[in-house]
């Protein structure tokens, strides 16, 4: 079993999000993770590692942009932008978290 906290978060994200927000980020992304797979591949509320790793990804977008609202930044000749924030499970993660679900009859 694996853990994902907010720490992990932030790391990944070198401090583009502070760990609070990382915190509350990953704790919404993996409510979202055991309603979706209906809790198959959790002990005791604790995610496998190949689900803790689809949470620690889309926590990290989450934790990013938590407004979910566009953003430029401009410094000089550089600009960054930002185009939305967290809308979903990515493909990637969809196929972890399906490997879990529990279809109905």
């Amino acid at each position: 079993m694996a853990t994902v906290n907010g720490s992990d978060v932030a790391a990944l994200l070198e401090g583009a999000a502070t760990e609070d927000v990382a915190g509350r980020a990953v704790a919404a992304v993996t409510l979202m993770a055991r309603a979706y797979t209906r809790g198959e591949g959790f002990t005791d509320d604790v995610p496998n590692a190949e689900i803790a790793a689809a949470i620690l990804t889309a926590a990290c977008r989450l934790a990013r942009n938590p407004g979910g609202l566009a953003t430029s930044e401009t410094m000089g000749p550089f600009s960054f932008d930002v185009r939305g924030g967290f809308q979903g499970f990515t493909l990637a993660e969809l196929a972890v978290l399906d490997r879990y679900r529990v279809h109905g009859l």
